[in-house]
């Protein structure tokens, strides 16, 4: 790999370019890598830039997509690029070509803003002719590894290329997925834990660890966007709110309403399920989920820690703190992770699976 690639590329909700900096320095830093974060103006990505111009590979092993908070898609990058619009294609291709890399696909990719999805024709009309010139050079090819080649296009005269690696890699474009909103659905927040589901458990286990007739908790469940994604998998749904539950979804027979207080009630027995998207103080909503995890009610659990509008890592990272070393005190080996997803908005999911 050529030592011109020494930086990484990522890309995240626009608005959150200062959290996902903040959470690369501060990991960077702890896995002893020195560099700098640079935030990409609202554009929705970051680069960070290792000191000494170093290789960035071994950085983008440290720091796996699936360990970052913020970050929607994770590249090995160059340096961006300044275009002349009367001959675009080929400086990009010549810096693919003097980079040494090989790759199986393209993807064109703008930031998630207005002007960016008005880069999406100028995009399309250099899709084809850059493929040409690249597999004339050997760059594109039929096998190689898996890799991708990525140009985020943030003007139309600036683009940025970027590597990825099966496996350390979203597979949607722009790290963002996509999902339809199921029509007889109480609320769009049900697209948030059906995106929880796609990014915490493999599709190939839903039938397993999403099953027919398991039993689950619903915390703030009124009017039951989440509710409906667990009735929808047969699963049999404690719904705990003082507010209304949506009367087609009662009338499936699979809930029972309990207009009660979500961080006081307590399951009746180990549950297969704990979820919540109860709007409330990431540090009040932490120590609910500590108290059901510690005491080991239920066997995985979704929520959301709704964010200040300022210092948001910061937040982040001392809610999960607390909750790791809780539950490492009390001797309950569990697997945390936690994303911002595309539906979440001024929040993370956070997704815990206890290991029996």
């Amino acid at each position: 790999m050529s030592r011109s690639a020494s930086e990484l590329l990522l890309y995240c909700r626009p608005g959150f370019e200062r959290d996902l900096a903040e959470e690369l320095a501060d990991k960077a830093a702890e896995a002893g890598w020195a560099g700098e974060a640079i935030q990409g103006a609202g554009g929705g990505f970051v680069r960070f830039c290792l000191a000494d111009e170093e290789p960035a590979n071994g950085l983008h092993r440290a720091l796996p997509l699936s360990g970052l908070v913020f970050a929607r898609q994770s590249l090995v990058a160059l340096t961006p690029l300044s275009l002349d619009r009367e001959d675009r294609l080929s400086p990009i291709t010549e810096q693919a070509v003097e980079s040494g890399w090989s790759f199986e696909s393209i993807w064109h990719e703008t930031p998630d803003t207005n002007d960016g999805k008005a880069l999406g024709g100028l995009a399309k009309a250099l899709t084809r002719p850059l493929e040409s010139l690249l597999k004339k050079r050997g760059a594109l090819r039929r096998k190689a590894g898996g890799r991708r080649l990525h140009l985020l296009w943030s003007a139309g005269d600036c683009v940025q290329l970027g590597l990825s690696f099966p496996g350390n890699r979203s597979e949607q474009l722009g790290g963002i997925r996509r999902l339809r909103f199921p029509r007889s659905a109480p609320s769009r927040s049900t697209l948030k834990l059906e995106e929880a589901w796609h990014e915490f458990v493999p599709r190939s286990e839903w039938d397993t660890r999403l099953a027919e007739g398991m039993q689950a908790a619903d915390l703030g469940a009124a009017p039951g966007g989440w509710t409906w994604q667990l009735v929808h998998r047969g699963i049999h749904v404690y719904a705990i709110d003082n507010g209304p539950m949506d009367k087609a979804l009662m009338a499936t027979g699979q809930i029972e309403h309990l207009r009660e207080d979500g961080f006081v009630w307590e399951p009746p027995y180990r549950l297969d399920w704990l979820v919540c998207d109860i709007v409330d103080k990431p540090s009040r909503v932490e120590a609910m989920m500590e108290r059901w995890l510690v005491r080991r009610w239920c066997r995985e659990a979704v929520f959301n820690l709704k964010l200040p509008m300022k210092r948001r890592w910061p937040e982040v990272r001392a809610c999960l703190t607390r909750l790791e070393e809780a539950l490492a005190s009390a001797g309950v080996a569990a697997e945390i992770s936690c994303r911002h997803l595309y539906h979440d908005r001024e929040e993370v999911t956070v997704h815990v699976r206890l290991r029996d």
